[in-house]
């Protein structure tokens, strides 16, 4: 095996924990969800709330997966991933939620696009999170008040 099939392969089992994350999301199981995340992990949702460790994301999604977000998708539309250590993953994403009601739409709405960073750590062979950051995706230049303050005068 060469070292860009290692690479490849490291790579592919990165990017199953991730597919499982939106799998549990579209199942709308918050235990399958936390479970993919250590009993240490920080989460910080869109909203700015911070949830730590397995236990409490899980707990942190059962009223949304129960109610709003029930049978949702969870949707990337663009995705990187970095290694920073042999052992460390940093994937970095645009994604969504695309509604249950929202039928026959395959990608999120921009107004419900975000960035997200997710540091995951290999233990035991699996790829498991540590830490998720969820920011919306709102550029300021693209406001109206960052395109009158970014204009240039004529």
């Amino acid at each position: 095996m060469t070292a860009e099939d290692v690479a490849a392969r490291r790579e592919e089992r990165v990017l199953e924990t991730m597919r499982a994350l939106e799998s549990a999301w579209a199942g709308s199981d918050p235990d399958a969800y936390g479970a993919l995340h250590s009993h240490t992990a920080t989460y910080v949702a869109f909203d700015g709330t911070v949830m730590t460790g397995s236990a409490q994301i899980a707990d942190g999604h059962r009223a949304l997966f129960a109610g709003i977000v029930k049978d949702s998708q969870l949707v990337a539309v663009e995705r990187t991933v970095r290694f920073v250590e042999s052992d460390m993953a940093l994937v970095t994403q645009r994604a969504g939620i695309v509604m249950s009601w929202q039928r026959g739409r395959t990608s999120p709405s921009r107004k419900r696009l975000s960035t997200n960073t997710t540091l995951l750590r290999q233990v035991d062979g699996a790829w498991i999170v540590e830490a998720f950051q969820n920011t919306r995706f709102r550029p300021w230049s693209k406001t109206l008040v960052g395109r009158i303050m970014t204009r240039r005068a004529t």
